[in-house]
């Protein structure tokens, strides 16, 4: 290819994103200098929290400037090289954008692959990404699940919470999951092992505080935080004393103008509970110990992770609010070649 294709953020979304928020425009593929290479990028994870990155406010990274391509982990593989650790046709994982071609200068989030060690490159967004980083280190650091414990999770059928959960039963824990509809409350303890499916849909503060309390009538020793709002405060509702909750994601407040926040903290107090803002940034020096963990962990059938694989980068725009919608089955990732 001779067009690099690229996925713009021409505007600020307000509240949900919307087709004119963005363009796809074809430029010249840019080319290496001293030290840089080019990535072809094949696949890329989408995220909830790239939509916080569309964002100009503050955060754990700066906000996509408007007129570049959108912010996104990919896979791919080097196009054109001026550095002699990234020959050309050698895989690499990193953050880059939404767009056939990377210009990129080696640093943190840049690392080779080899995908002759799994079924598939998407791994690398799935088992050996961030996601399922983000379950492991977030679960064996922070919550610290013990045999016996009851673990709640919220998205629990999404690329992280399925994760979160099974993790749990690997070690011996009651897990509850909450998602939204049927299907996906089937997945939960079909495909993934866990106790208990909560469907939020339709419910009120105090029906999903009662269900909670009659899958858990001793309380939630630990909570995997992904979605805030009124789920999160029938869950506060529900802790036993010294709980853990690890707060990961807050998707139910990504689109909305107005933040509610949490209305019953008084709760973390009367329970002795910790409330531990989580980013599996500060655990990248140790992504290979937890992605090897996790290989094995799928290769003795223990964990099951789904991947959810739309094409084209034209799709970008609808692919992206899936996740939104609750419409993927999976880790949703797009193929973009």
């Amino acid at each position: 290819m001779d067009v690099n294709r690229r996925f713009l953020l021409r505007r600020r979304p307000v509240d949900d994103p919307v087709p004119e928020d963005f363009e796809l425009v074809r430029e010249p593929v840019p080319s290496p200098s001293a030290g840089e290479f080019i990535v072809r990028n094949i696949y890329c994870s989408m995220d909830p929290a790239m939509r916080g990155w569309m964002d100009d406010a503050p955060s754990y990274m700066p906000p996509i400037a408007l007129d570049d391509p959108v912010r996104a982990s990919t896979v791919g593989v080097v196009h054109a090289s001026d550095n002699p650790d990234y020959p050309v046709g050698q895989w690499v994982m990193g953050l880059n954008a939404i767009e056939d071609y990377s210009l990129v200068t080696p640093g943190h989030f840049t690392a080779p692959v080899d995908i002759s060690a799994v079924d598939s490159p998407t791994r690398f967004l799935t088992a050996m990404g961030a996601v399922s980083l983000t379950a492991y280190f977030g679960m064996t650091e922070v919550a610290k699940p013990q045999a016996g414990e009851t673990l709640c999770v919220s998205g629990a059928a999404g690329a992280v919470g399925s994760v979160v959960g099974q993790i749990g039963k690997i070690h011996g824990c009651r897990v509850i999951g909450i998602a939204g509809g049927a299907e996906k409350c089937r997945r939960l303890t079909q495909d993934y092992g866990f106790d208990v499916a909560i469907d939020y849909q339709g419910k009120s503060l105090d029906q999903m505080r009662a269900a909670i309390g009659a899958a858990a009538p001793d309380g939630l020793d630990m909570v995997f935080e992904n979605v805030g709002g009124l789920v999160m405060e029938a869950e506060i509702l529900n802790l036993a004393n010294h709980a853990r909750v690890v707060l990961c994601g807050l998707i139910s407040e990504y689109n909305a103008s107005e933040h509610v926040g949490l209305r019953n903290l008084w709760q973390v107090i009367v329970h002795q509970a910790t409330l531990t803002g989580f980013l599996v940034t500060d655990y990248a020096p140790r992504f290979p110990e937890g992605g090897a963990r996790i290989m094995e962990w799928v290769a003795d059938g223990r964990l099951r992770i789904d991947e959810d694989v739309q094409e084209g980068i034209e799709n970008a725009y609808d692919t992206f609010m899936r996740l939104f919608s609750g419409a993927n089955n999976g880790k949703q990732i797009l193929k973009i070649g």
